[in-house]
C-alpha cells in the first residue's frame, strides 16, 4: 500500500523494535469491543438502535484519535482533544445505560486513545481519573471483580499505549540524529580532504616550478648542477605522491623536523636564504605536525609570492604556549589581496584552512606584514592541545 500526504508519511515511518509500525497497530484492539456487537445482534441490551449507533460513533472516533496521534502537530490539535473528550462521553454513556458487560470494555479502549495522544501531566491525571471512574462504574455493576479488572486494564492500557508511541518517536529521532551525524562526518572529511590536498599540492608544484627554472638556467653552462636539480624534482614528485595517497587514506602524520629541512631546500632552490631558530623542549608530535602545515603553507607563499631575499623560520616553547614565527624581507601583502581579505574577512584559502585548524585546539593564526619589511605568520598553540590530524 502506498500512501499519499500527511497518511501516507505515517504508513511509511520506519518501524523501530518494540515500537508500533503505523497505527494500524491499535486498531486489533477494536476486537475487544466485540461482546457489546454480539449483545446488539442478539438485541440482548435495553436498546439495541442506541448499542449500535453508540458502536459505531465509539468506534470512528477511535479510529480518528488513533491516526491523528501519530502526527505531534495534528495530536496536539484541539479538534483531537475534541474528539477524546467525545469519546469519553460515549463510553461512559453507554457503559451506564447499557448495564455494564461487555461494555464496559469500552473504558480501556478510550485509555489507550488517552495514552497516545496525552502527554506529561495531562496524561497521568486523565489515567487515574479513568482507571476510578472506570472501576466505579464497574463495581456498581458488575461487581467488585470488574471493578478491579476495569480499573487496572485502564491504567496500564494508557501506559503502555503512551510508552509505545514515544519510544516510535524516539527511534525516529535517533535514526534521523545518527544520519545529520553521518552527513557532518562526510562534510567534515571532504573539507580535510580538499584543505590537505591544497596544501600538498600547493607546496610541491611551486618546488617543481622553482627547481624546474633553476635546471633551465643551469643547463647551458653546468649540466651536472641541472641533472641534481632534474633529480630533486624527481624525489619531491615521488613525496608527493607518498603523501597524497597517506592524505587520502587519512593517515597522514607530518613532521616538523622534516617540514623545516624541506623549506630550507625548497627556499635555497628559489634563492632565499634560511635561518631557522629552535628553543624549549621538544614538542609534542601532534603539535609539531600541526606546525608542519603552518611551515609548509608559508614556504609555499614566499617561494610564489614574496620575491624575498631571506626568511627567518622561529620556534619557542614556553610552559603553556608553542609559537612559530615564520617572517620573510619579501614584498608584503599584496595591496589588492589584503584590501580584498579585510573588506571580506577571508585571507586566503590555505591561511585560512590553517586558521580553522588551529582554532580547533584553542590555537590562533595571525598573517600579515612584517614590522619593517615582507610578511610575517605567527601560529600560538597552547601545549596541551591535542589536534585532530586527519
Amino acid at each position: 500500500m502506498k500512501g499519499t500526504g500527511r497518511l501516507g508519511g505515517l504508513l511509511r515511518r520506519p518501524p523501530g523494535p518494540g515500537a508500533p509500525r503505523t497505527a494500524f497497530a491499535y486498531l486489533p484492539f477494536l476486537l475487544l469491543c466485540m461482546g457489546a456487537v454480539s449483545n446488539v445482534l442478539r438485541s440482548e441490551t435495553p436498546n439495541p438502535v442506541v448499542g449500535g449507533v453508540g458502536l459505531f460513533v465509539f468506534n470512528t472516533l477511535y479510529i480518528f484519535v488513533v491516526f491523528r496521534s501519530f502526527d505531534p502537530e495534528r495530536r496536539s490539535h484541539p479538534l483531537t482533544i475534541a474528539a477524546l473528550a467525545a469519546m469519553g462521553i460515549v463510553t461512559f454513556s453507554l457503559a451506564i445505560t447499557m448495564h455494564g458487560g461487555g461494555w464496559l470494555m469500552f473504558i480501556p479502549l478510550l485509555s489507550l486513545a488517552c495514552g497516545a495522544v496525552l502527554r506529561g501531566r495531562w496524561l497521568a491525571g486523565t489515567l487515574v481519573l479513568l482507571a476510578g471512574a472506570g472501576a466505579t462504574v464497574a463495581g456498581l455493576r458488575n461487581g467488585p471483580l470488574d471493578a478491579v479488572t476495569i480499573g487496572y486494564g485502564s491504567l496500564i492500557s494508557g501506559l503502555v499505549a503512551a510508552a509505545l508511541l514515544s519510544l516510535s518517536e524516539t527511534i525516529v529521532e535517533l535514526r534521523e540524529t545518527r544520519q545529520a551525524l553521518a552527513r557532518s562526518a562526510v562534510e567534515k572529511e571532504r573539507l580535510r580532504f580538499s584543505r590537505d590536498l591544497h596544501d600538498l599540492l600547493g607546496h610541491t608544484l611551486s618546488v617543481i616550478v622553482v627547481k624546474s627554472e633553476a635546471a633551465r638556467r643551469l643547463g647551458p653552462r653546468d649540466l651536472d648542477a641541472a641533472m641534481d636539480q632534474v633529480a630533486d624534482i624527481e624525489t619531491v614528485g615521488r613525496n608527493a605522491l607518498a603523501e597524497i595517497r597517506e592524505a587520502v587514506t587519512g593517515y597522514r602524520e607530518g613532521s616538523l623536523g622534516s617540514e623545516l629541512d624541506r623549506a630550507r631546500d625548497a627556499l635555497g632552490a628559489a634563492g632565499i636564504a634560511t635561518v631557522v631558530r629552535q628553543s624549549g623542549p621538544p614538542l609534542p608530535s601532534g603539535i609539531a605536525a600541526l606546525l608542519g602545515w603552518v611551515v609548509r603553507e608559508s614556504v609555499t607563499n614566499a617561494v610564489r609570492h614574496s620575491g624575498a631575499e631571506r626568511c627567518e623560520i622561529e620556534v619557542s616553547r614556553t610552559d603553556d604556549r608553542i609559537r612559530l614565527v615564520f617572517t620573510d624581507d619579501g614584498r608584503g601583502p599584496d595591496p589588492v589581496t589584503a584590501w580584498e581579505d579585510a573588506a571580506t574577512g577571508h585571507p586566503g584559502s590555505g591561511l585560512r584552512g590553517l586558521a580553522e585548524r588551529l582554532a580547533a585546539v584553542g590555537g590562533t593564526l595571525e598573517s600579515g606584514a612584517a614590522p619593517e619589511r615582507g610578511f610575517r605568520v605567527t601560529a600560538d598553540v597552547p601545549v596541551d592541545s591535542t589536534p585532530d590530524l586527519r
